[in-house]
């Protein structure tokens, strides 16, 4: 299916990028199996409830949502070298340490090594759009998905594995310092992040301040990269994009802890990695679908169908149920992120790309943040079922008022246009 569309064999034509595809699928495969196994160590090893798992979790997510914006426009300053290695030496500090100390101190560490993290996703996704044409944009950002879906398949599943079989410390050791390895392995690859001859924003306001010259702050004169000023770009529409990818992955990290929980009510421990992994293969063939379609689908309609389709996880009745359902919401999971990042791409001058990315992950990581305990809390009170029902109806609202107000903007601009040509 994917070399015989058309997109796909013009996308996979570049050869830089199938090295960032590669390159994304081999720097995040820690990052998941770090997630699941950080979850387990809390709960197993040092005796707490899910809530305290996911606050932990959250102090991890929100540290990165502090650091996305400001990491990221140091890339576009600096380059992406001399941000990634303050950061591999904060990682293999805090990870060298934080598996063998209490819950407290395992929580400010993570959050020590989240305001420090490699910001792997922002420069994998703008390398992946620097080595394709515009047209093809989406479809690139598609492959990156399915590198996502692949590395999420499989590191979850390696760490949970692994879990049953060692101390969870050093298992969580034993992730973060491949996290390290894979922050080197990014430093000595350098991608490309920036390629101006098919990088193009589209926007009548983003081709005014181009053409009066405000798209550059003063400590971006004589730059090799442009240096734009963030009231460019840092819009109502912007924001608005970012929220519906905060929604997203409320959603999914209500969801990831859900599942763990509803497997261990089950009795069935060792099923939670497969049980992700059959989820995360839902998502990857919802990706290639999405990338291959011809037209861009908004990302708040998507965002409601995630939403739609993660609720029913809450009838399942073991575990073969609760894998069918998995994959079934699984197929949303990759349009959702893949049409916001998209959608981002379009708005934001290829100069600010790095800080914009930035704060789009941010606002990821603080969806992450919010979902994770938001799901525990109710795991807690009600039961895993819970967990499932509070974060699709949070998924369902946003997606709603989102669609409202973007049908909404456009009227406005077609009944401007309709204005303007009725004056004229």
């Amino acid at each position: 299916m994917l070399l015989a569309n058309a997109r796909y064999r013009r996308a996979l034509a570049s050869a830089a990028l199938r090295r960032a595809v590669v390159l994304g699928f081999l720097v995040r495969m820690p990052i998941f199996a770090g997630g699941v196994v950080l979850t387990l160590h809390v709960v197993s090893h040092l005796g707490r409830s899910y809530a305290a798992a996911g606050l932990v979790s959250a102090a991890a997510t929100l540290a990165i949502a502090i650091s996305g914006p400001w990491r990221g426009r140091l890339l576009d300053r600096r380059g992406l070298r001399r941000v990634v290695l303050p950061s591999i030496v904060v990682a293999a500090v805090c990870w060298s340490v934080a598996p063998f100390v209490s819950y407290w101190w395992l929580l400010a560490l993570a959050a020590l090594a989240g305001l420090f993290v490699v910001p792997s996703f922002s420069i994998i996704r703008q390398a992946v759009i620097a080595a394709v044409h515009e047209d093809d944009r989406r479809t690139a950002i598609s492959l990156d998905s399915v590198a996502v879906e692949l590395s999420f398949m499989i590191g979850p599943a390696a760490g949970v594995w692994a879990a049953t079989l060692w101390p969870t410390q050093w298992v969580l050791f034993a992730i973060e310092m491949l996290g390290v390895l894979a922050g080197v392995l990014l430093w000595f690859a350098n991608p490309v992040m920036h390629d101006e001859a098919t990088d193009h924003v589209s926007g009548p306001q983003v081709d005014r301040d181009l053409d009066e010259g405000r798209l550059v702050d003063d400590e971006g004169v004589g730059a090799a990269v442009p240096r734009v000023a963030r009231s460019v770009w840092f819009r109502a529409r912007f924001i608005v994009i970012c929220l519906a990818a905060a929604a997203t992955t409320v959603v999914l990290g209500g969801t990831d802890i859900a599942i763990v929980a509803a497997l261990r009510d089950f009795d069935a421990q060792s099923s939670i990695g497969w049980v992700l992994a059959v989820w995360g293969f839902g998502s990857l063939l919802g990706g290639l679908v999405y990338g291959g379609l011809q037209k861009s689908v908004s990302a708040f309609w998507l965002l409601g169908g995630l939403a739609l389709v993660s609720a029913p996880m809450a009838l399942a009745g073991g575990v073969a149920s609760l894998a069918v359902l998995s994959f079934v919401a699984g197929l949303f999971c990759a349009p959702t992120i893949t049409a916001t990042v998209d959608q981002v791409s379009r708005v934001v001058p290829a100069a600010a790309r790095g800080e914009a990315m930035g704060w789009h992950g941010s606002f990821m990581t603080g969806g992450m943040a919010l979902g994770a305990p938001l799901a525990g809390y109710a795991i807690d009170h009600r039961g895993w079922q819970a967990g499932f029902l509070v974060v699709a109806g949070c998924g369902l609202l946003v997606a709603l008022a989102g669609a409202a107000a973007t049908s909404g903007r456009a009227a406005q601009r077609r009944a401007a246009q309709v204005g303007a040509v009725a004056d004229a």
